[in-house]
């Protein structure tokens, strides 16, 4: 997904319209005529919508939606409508837009260059009417968005991005995934919820945590920790941590370019090393330079443990079971 700007949730869409059929009275639709016309648009067969629609994802997610009939819309876009902000309707290269996913469930739909479609089947009481189209559930939905990515790591950003928007808990897709035996790609999907947590809070973060366990094959870290300094005062929340060596890892991405930005996070950083922390950083693009992101991470070990450890990390609550946030329904 596109990740330049995003927020964990998502804003409430408004302005959507709902696309409609040809009325030869041109009261409740486009006469045939006004349809060949600037002022209309096909979105699929037999529906129109104005030409001057906002050119929102939700819109282009619910103009797909009126398609369906037994089908429901899943994956990235239904996540999206439940309130998803990484869920932005783009490839990682914020550039190629994502087809719409829709669940078939019997409805007679190919895929084309507006949706994809699959045909596996669900159960209705999987099905949530949100702004005036059917959409599966969260579990559902993510199951199907972590198998289109095909990826491992991508699969885990997928499921992380879901949790830190409070859509699920990683527990929740853990007990929905145990229900679908003899799905396609389950096991990708099993792979991944192993590696996944509801403590993250970017997907950059995640990609980074998983060279730190994967490639540099360090022990899982603490993710967004609350370290305090001797006088139990709260120094940051840093990326990643290592408790055993000290060491910290952040992701600093394009709002950190800032010239105030750059000035608070330089301070920080001397704020964990003066309590015997050390980090080390990745920026950007950089995250995608595994080998040097291991020498980052083997160096920032090297000098970790060299100053007293003046630090502590702040007793948390377990984070308990969540429901996902109320839909906008229309």
């Amino acid at each position: 997904m596109g990740e330049s700007r995003w927020g964990v949730r998502a804003p409430r869409p408004t302005g959507l319209i709902a696309p409609v059929r040809i009325d030869p009275h041109g009261v409740t639709g486009p006469t045939r005529g006004q349809t060949q016309g600037r002022d209309w648009e096909r979105t699929s067969s037999g529906l129109y919508a104005p030409a001057s629609r906002l050119a929102t994802v939700e819109q282009r997610i619910i103009e797909q939606g009126h398609r369906l009939r037994a089908g429901a819309i899943t994956g990235w876009a239904a996540l999206r409508l439940w309130g998803g902000g990484y869920f932005d309707g783009w490839d990682r290269d914020g550039r190629t837009p994502l087809r719409v996913q829709v669940a078939a469930n019997g409805d007679r739909l190919r895929s084309d260059g507006r949706i994809a479609v699959t045909r596996s089947a669900f159960e209705e009481a999987d099905v949530v009417v949100v702004c005036g189209v059917r959409v599966l559930r969260p579990a559902p939905a993510l199951f199907d968005e972590m198998r289109r990515t095909g990826e491992l790591r991508e699969a885990v950003v997928a499921a992380d991005m879901a949790a830190a928007a409070k859509l699920l808990t990683i527990h929740e897709m853990r007990a929905h995934a145990d229900t679908r035996r003899g799905a396609r790609d389950r096991a990708l999907v099993l792979d991944a919820l192993g590696l996944a947590v509801d403590d993250s809070w970017s997907p950059m973060e995640t990609r980074l945590r998983l060279i730190w366990v994967l490639d540099a094959g360090w022990d899982r870290p603490l993710c967004n920790p609350a370290v305090l300094d001797g006088g139990d005062r709260l120094i940051g929340h840093p990326d990643l941590m290592d408790w055993r060596f000290g060491v910290l890892g952040e992701y600093n991405g394009a709002d950190h370019r800032g010239a105030e930005r750059s000035r608070r996070d330089v301070g920080r950083e001397d704020r964990f090393r003066r309590v015997g922390l050390e980090p080390f950083t990745v920026e950007g693009r950089d995250i995608d330079d595994v080998p040097l992101v291991l020498d980052r991470m083997a160096a920032a070990r090297r000098r970790s443990g060299a100053l007293p450890q003046l630090w502590s990390v702040a007793a948390t609550a377990t984070r308990g079971r969540l429901t996902p946030l109320a839909p906008w329904r229309r």
